[in-house]
């Protein structure tokens, strides 16, 4: 019997170690790709959907044109590992055998305990949700007017948050639309503990849209109307009225892991690994959003799509060589830059190879969009890529 590798997840990770496991083995062994939804999705993207829906197509990648014919794809939500009896358990009741499995499930939003905040709050994970602040932004602002504008407030300032906050201003923008946007930060600079040059330039821009920011208390409640910010025992939190609150502010890992018997990190169910991705377990690897990656004894891998890119191509190559009894490499990640879009403007940062430390306009506009559309074009094709430029 065909040994059985199975790969968990469609994201960035797991994508693209499908695309070169597929490569390593090139028909040595079954490969299975289990997935809840039936593409890839562009995730560091996903926020353009905010302002024109149309990008979904573009940054929406059919499993089809990823992958190669003689891979399985199943779709499912993964509900348990049974690391003993090496299956992994789905959402309708069926399970899918492994002989060697990679867990490339992602994050979900970490909402910290905070009284309010999940129920209240939408979330910015995939297509459903940009989808969703979409359609909460068009309606409020359907009911706003010039003298009653709509509140819409985005918490955490991080790559998401000001992303979704420079998506919500072009819609603004592009709708002539009555929106007052506020951007929530509990430490004490947008994008916390980057190169404040950085932080000033993405400021000056966030700035520039009338976007409005308030760094330096955290969120400790929320109702169906408030959004209550610092506050104590001797003092009062501050109230900000919304209607419409995204949160961005953190992430952790996939509950279906809690169950699964490797070493993991039992608050956030975010799964071991050392560098060459092998867990607790000899015949479960894993990477990207779902591990803790080691990168030396006090380090781990950045939860960012660069590093689940480059992770990728290792993880794979490691579970084709698992499978043909060949040492594993080890993997070390190597930051190439930061690229942050505010709309259609962007801020890069440290990118490989450019003397300069920070620039923005249009070399930063258009890195942007390259860096998107090369993966589109690895992972999907050239025409693709092409198609999608105008929307990145």
């Amino acid at each position: 019997m065909s040994t059985q590798v199975v790969v968990l997840g469609s994201g960035y990770a797991g994508t693209g170690a499908i695309q070169r496991l597929e490569k390593e083995l090139d028909g040595d062994a079954d490969i299975t790709w289990v997935s809840e939804h039936d593409y890839h999705l562009v995730l560091h993207e996903v926020h353009r959907c905010i302002s024109n829906p149309s990008a979904e197509s573009k940054v929406a990648i059919p499993v089809d044109e990823v992958k190669s014919p003689s891979t399985e794809f199943v779709q499912g939500r993964v509900t348990d590992v049974d690391v003993d009896e090496r299956t992994v358990a789905l959402d309708d009741g069926t399970d899918v055998d492994y002989d060697y499995l990679l867990v490339a499930l992602g994050s979900t939003t970490a909402f910290y305990g905070i009284e309010g905040l999940e129920e209240y709050s939408l979330e910015l994970k995939g297509l459903d949700d940009a989808r969703e602040i979409h359609q909460k932004v068009s309606d409020a602002a359907a009911d706003a007017t010039a003298s009653d504008p709509a509140s819409i407030v985005i918490g955490g300032a991080g790559l998401s948050g000001i992303q979704t906050a420079g998506e919500v201003a072009e819609y603004r923008d592009d709708h002539d639309a009555s929106l007052d946007i506020h951007l929530v930060e509990g430490l004490d600079q947008v994008l916390p503990n980057m190169d404040p040059e950085l932080q000033g330039a993405l400021r000056r821009r966030l700035e520039d849209r009338d976007i409005n920011i308030k760094c330096g208390e955290f969120v400790s409640k929320v109702d169906e109307e408030t959004i209550y910010i610092g506050g104590g025992e001797d003092e009062a939190p501050e109230e900000l009225p919304y209607d419409v609150f995204v949160w961005t502010g953190g992430i952790t890992g996939q509950p279906e892991m809690a169950g699964c018997g490797v070493e993991k990190d039992e608050r956030s169910n975010r799964v071991h690994a050392s560098s060459d991705f092998q867990t607790s377990n000899d015949r479960v690897f894993a990477l990207g959003d779902s591990a803790l990656v080691e990168q030396g004894p006090d380090a781990i891998a950045p939860p960012t799509a660069q590093a689940a890119w480059q992770a990728a191509e290792v993880a794979g190559e490691n579970l084709a060589r698992v499978v043909r009894g060949q040492p594993l490499k080890t993997w070390t990640h190597k930051d190439k830059g930061t690229v942050v879009s505010v709309g259609e403007d962007a801020v890069a940062h440290d990118v490989d190879g450019v003397p300069i430390n920070v620039f923005g306009g249009k070399p930063a506009q258009l890195l942007k969009k390259g860096i998107a559309t090369k993966w589109i074009a690895d992972v999907a094709s050239v025409s693709r890529a092409i198609d999608a430029w105008g929307d990145m």
